[in-house]
């Protein structure tokens, strides 16, 4: 289907659209839900619903469901809103379908696909079903997909779609218009067309509106914009993305270490990646692993699972703490006072290296920030956990000092100060360290800098203590 892509339906597509009520008209009372329906097993309302009700709300309902009541609502899908359906699903809940749908049925979905879905998808499969779906495509079809699957996971090579409504240089306005009327219907998009040269090199890009108003004659090198974005194969997905969403394009043409032409990545399949990459990103900050897949359609060992990791990660952290208490524990016994601060200090530390680390972390997503960048950020925010630091120990030392005593002020102030400097060094330097090294930037997000600033703070804050105290 060109120009469409899946997308995950909204979270809030319910407070966009009026749902289906079976009586054929709007109405403000509470809506029938598939899942009820399906309770009732009344395949006749079932049917009634799927035909009332829009194909992005029956995809954002088939993924609310359980993995064994999917099959059913959507066998009664006619053929090409079942493909319409099944595009907008996550490529995990489509292979979870396949499997309980009929040979025949899971052969035409599969055909159906553009290619770049079905690369997507067989990256869930088994590796046999995978060969044995990719042998039933006709001949054209298995080669795109296989084309595509020939390139790195997260390259734009894989993202790309390879039926690109590409024009020459030397055609007439009236021939592009011609070759579009031809290749329209199977490209990807029409709106954003790359222009070639003889040897199918890129040369320039034009929009359908400058060709659709010129006159017939003109040659479509003489419209195009000379000066276009393109991106190699082998380029990051991610990085395609920004830069399409940076630029404002449609799409961006993808080139091979030739510049020719091969294929082309539209803003719906860059959205779609960046969503992912932001996903992962907020997953990995709250302590937990990306679920790839919509949430009711995860089960509790799968959620328990993606949680585990981060848990035993702050075990180990735990116990490091732990052991720094024990090693300063004959400072505690005779600063008994000490203890009440505690909290004080790490969970400052902590709270400033996770400011730091969120704010990197974004940067360095949104492209603000590389990896050349790592010793101005680093010293930028070192200078601003210091600034942070001297402010907090000024508005602490008072209260304490009027309540216990300044020694004990003191002690807390200066904590505050080194604390709250190397906190936010380490939470600017480890994300940028990562991304040196090939890692995401938010696994050294918020968790684990944290469990790192929680252990130095308090040897820090034990060694003032030692330094200050002492007769």
């Amino acid at each position: 289907m060109p120009g469409r892509r899946r997308v995950r339906p909204p979270r809030d597509y319910a407070q966009l659209v009026t749902r289906p009520t079976l009586t054929g008209t709007p109405d403000a009372v509470p809506t029938v839900e598939l899942d009820e329906l399906l309770d009732g097993g009344d395949l006749e309302l079932i049917d009634r619903w799927l035909a009332q009700a829009d194909v992005v709300q029956i995809a954002d309902e088939l993924s609310r469901l359980p993995r064994d009541r999917r099959a059913v609502p959507f066998r009664l899908l006619g053929k090409d809103r079942a493909l319409e359906t099944f595009e907008l699903l996550d490529p995990s809940l489509q292979q979870e379908l396949l499997e309980g749908l009929r040979e025949a049925n899971v052969g035409q979905l599969f055909e159906g696909l553009d290619p770049d879905d079905r690369a997507r998808l067989t990256e869930e499969m088994p590796a046999k079903v995978a060969r044995r779906l990719l042998a039933g495509l006709p001949p054209n079809e298995r080669r795109l997909t296989s084309t595509l699957l020939g390139y790195a996971e997260d390259s734009a090579g894989r993202l790309m779609s390879p039926e690109v409504a590409s024009l020459r240089a030397g055609m007439t306005v009236a021939q592009a218009l011609d070759r579009l009327r031809t290749v329209g219907r199977r490209a990807e998009t029409i709106y954003a067309l790359p222009v070639t040269d003889d040897r199918r090199r890129l040369v320039g890009a034009l929009g359908l509106r400058d060709l659709v108003l010129a006159d017939p004659a003109t040659l479509v090198g003489d419209l195009m914009d000379t000066e276009v974005y393109s991106a190699r194969v082998d380029t990051d997905q991610e990085e395609v993305s920004r830069l399409i969403r940076e630029a404002d394009l449609l799409a961006l043409p993808i080139v091979d270490t030739e510049d020719r032409l091969v294929g082309i990545v539209t803003v719906d399949d860059a959205m779609e990646v960046l969503e992912e990459e932001e996903t992962e990103d907020v997953a990995r900050a709250g302590g937990a692993e990306p679920l790839r897949r919509p949430y009711l359609a995860t089960s509790i060992l799968q959620l328990a699972r993606s949680r585990v990791i981060w848990l035993l990660v702050f075990i180990g952290a735990g116990a490091v703490t732990v052991n720094v208490l024990a090693a300063f524990e004959s400072t505690l016994q005779a600063v008994v006072t000490l203890t009440f601060f505690v909290p004080l200090v790490i969970g400052t530390a902590g709270n400033t290296g996770a400011q730091t680390a969120t704010t990197v972390t974004r940067a360095v997503a949104l492209g603000e920030v590389r990896l050349d960048d790592l010793l101005p950020v680093v010293m930028r925010e070192a200078a601003t956990g210091f600034l942070l630091g001297a402010v907090l120990a000024a508005l602490t030392f008072g209260p304490i000092a009027f309540l216990v005593d300044a020694p004990i002020a003191t002690v807390v102030s200066l904590t505050l100060l080194i604390a709250c400097t190397f906190s936010a060094l380490m939470g600017s330097a480890l994300p940028l360290l990562a991304k040196r090294i090939g890692l995401d930037p938010a696994v050294m997000s918020v968790p684990l800098i944290t469990a790192i600033i929680d252990a130095s703070g308090l040897v820090t804050y034990f060694l003032i203590a030692i330094a200050v105290l002492s007769p």
